[in-house]
């Protein structure tokens, strides 16, 4: 069950998703990122990375990110690898300015039919 519906919020993710305030099916967590799927799929599949220290979005990226975007790129890199050979396609998808719900960088990774619009 997500409480992501009724969440009014501007940052899901360090206020719900990264203290866990709601339960998540994580596939990746370290120090730098989390990953798990995602509480309210587009697709199929649908998996989301976000950086824990917080970062507006990719176009906010600055010097002192450089470690946790490499960070996140490694781990969505590997997501994208399982992903394409489990169901033979995958996606990469972050989103920019008013396409961007949550303002924190978040990339998604997902193959498959979308399930909802």
């Amino acid at each position: 069950m997500s409480t992501e519906p009724s969440y009014q919020g501007t940052d899901f993710y360090c206020d719900v998703a990264i203290p866990r305030a709601v339960p998540l099916d994580v596939v990746h967590e370290d120090d730098r990122v989390l990953a798990y799927h995602h509480t309210r799929p587009f697709w199929q599949v649908h998996v989301v990375a976000v950086p824990k220290r917080h970062i507006a979005s990719l176009t906010a990226v600055g010097p002192a990110d450089e470690a946790d975007v490499r960070a996140l790129l490694v781990v969505v890199q590997r997501l994208a690898h399982e992903v394409e050979q489990a169901h033979g396609a995958a996606a990469v998808l972050t989103n920019l300015g008013t396409y961007q719900d949550s303002k924190h960088l978040h990339v998604h990774v997902h193959s498959g039919p979308q399930v909802r619009a």
